[in-house]
């Protein structure tokens, strides 16, 4: 299935590159849906909904919103074979539709750009606290000192865009060098790291003490704990997990082999997303439960208390040195996968090589992030909608995390899903999918019926809110 690496610019779409495996493709999926959320907010999440029942409700999710989307999302890339807001344009008029349902893809192209400008900057933390844990700053330290340590960074603009700078450049550095040289390249070699240092967290979190009381609190259902609030936050969780309505597997799927079943390939995804999730959970909780932290303390968690944690703990500082790799490089597959969409689109669009489109779009990603990087500091009482009483007190990093995570994305997923559930002809989509009779059937009234309304659910739950 190994074909040329080069992708052909202005939009003829004559020569593009394709995964070289099944496991690449793979790996690259998972790398861009396992990011930041997955090693802090899913253990906490489940920990304060039930635990086991919230997992055993997160997986249903996955399987009524997560996996459908993320196989219609990948089905029109394949059958595209250009950059998202093309293919969706030439499968819809393959199949007789409007050519403005490539807004889908417009949404979600715009959406995983913004989301990039400040998740570098919270990439930025992740690389700075490698040098910190490297260098010993969090032994012996106190909350205090911890404390000031995470305080000082976010009141200092120019550490910050040193260490934004570095993030985006390293995500750029990747995209430049195209499908085999770049994006391959590096979930071949950082998705298998990660889950070597994911493991070896999890072997020195059965040391503490505490592994069983970690184990418990995760995995015990206690359906009594799980509230309905808790079953959308599921709902959201399944959706957002597996960086659908960003147009990101839309981008992957256009390098994908006809020979490789998308069905097969995104259940796969899910589930090494999952386990991904989970393992972060056995990896953090004993380490919190040993120090007696707040488990549901969310970015907090770490950045303040965990550093505060290795620094008094036997091998301390080495493990929470390999722990922070591991979250830089947990980031650094997501937001190399953020970046490829637009410099896709905007290779195929201009006379821009791939470099020259990853530099181009990487760089103006990277202006948009210093807005983000001020909201921290010198723009911290700035709030553009203050007048609505919604939005009272939100910065603008807050207005952009609300705005894509919470209208764009799903905006862009649910057109996404309506799109190919009733736009789209049944017989290219069980040709494509090759799936077999009754997975066909469970996916197709999934995609046209379940997955909508779900998706409806939490757009208007996450408006309300």
């Amino acid at each position: 299935m190994t074909q040329s690496n080069s992708v052909s610019g202005n939009g003829s779409g004559a020569t593009r590159g394709l995964w070289s495996s099944r496991l690449a493709f793979i790996l690259a999926a998972t790398g861009s849906a396992v990011g930041l959320g997955n090693i802090w907010k899913f253990p906490y999440v489940t920990g304060e909904n039930g635990g086991g029942a919230f997992v055993l409700v997160y997986l249903l999710c996955i399987a009524v919103i997560g996996i459908p989307i993320m196989m219609a999302e990948v089905f029109i890339g394949r059958n595209g074979r250009h950059n998202p807001i093309t293919s969706m344009r030439l499968v819809a008029e393959r199949n007789l539709s409007a050519p403005g349902w490539r807004i889908s893809a417009i949404i979600g192209m715009i959406a995983a750009f913004v989301i990039l400008s400040f998740y570098s900057v919270i990439g930025g933390w992740a690389a700075s606290y490698v040098g910190h844990a490297a260098m010993g700053d969090f032994t012996g330290g106190t909350a205090d000192s911890i404390g000031e340590l995470f305080g000082g960074l976010l009141a200092s603009p120019g550490q910050l865009l040193l260490w934004h700078t570095v993030f985006m450049a390293l995500v750029i550095l990747v995209v430049s060098q195209g499908l085999k040289g770049g994006l391959e390249r590096a979930v071949t070699i950082l998705m298998p790291a990660l889950f070597i240092l994911l493991l070896l967290a999890v072997g020195y979190a059965t040391t503490t003490g505490h592994f069983g009381e970690a184990v418990s609190f995760l995995f015990t259902p206690n359906f009594g704990a799980l509230t309905f609030n808790g079953v959308l936050i599921a709902l959201g969780h399944a959706f957002f997990t597996l960086s659908l309505g960003m147009a990101i597997m839309m981008a992957y799927g256009s390098y994908l082999g006809r020979d490789v079943s998308i069905g097969r390939t995104a259940v796969s995804v899910a589930i090494m997303d999952t386990v991904v999730a989970l393992l972060a959970g056995l990896a953090i909780f004993p380490v919190v439960f040993a120090n007696g932290l707040e488990a549901g303390a969310g970015p907090g968690l770490i950045f303040q208390t965990l550093p505060l944690a290795f620094g008094n703990m036997p091998m301390g500082g080495l493990f929470g040195t390999l722990f922070f790799i591991l979250l830089l490089f947990a980031a650094w597959t997501s937001g190399i996968s953020l970046l490829e969409p637009v410099v896709e689109w905007v290779e195929e669009k201009t006379s821009l090589a791939r470099t020259g489109s990853a530099v181009l779009v990487g760089v103006l990603c990277w202006a948009l992030g210093i807005a983000s990087i001020l909201s921290l500091n010198v723009w911290s009482d700035v709030a553009p909608l203050a007048m609505f009483e919604r939005f009272e007190g939100k910065t603008i990093f807050d207005l952009l995390d609300f705005f894509t995570a919470n209208v764009l994305l799903p905006l862009s997923g649910l057109l996404t899903a309506v799109f190919v559930g009733w736009f789209v002809a049944k017989e290219s989509l069980k040709t494509d999918l090759a799936l077999e009779g009754g997975a066909f059937t469970l996916w197709y009234n999934l995609i046209r019926f379940v997955t909508p309304l779900a998706v409806a659910i939490v757009f208007v739950y996450n408006l309300m809110s």
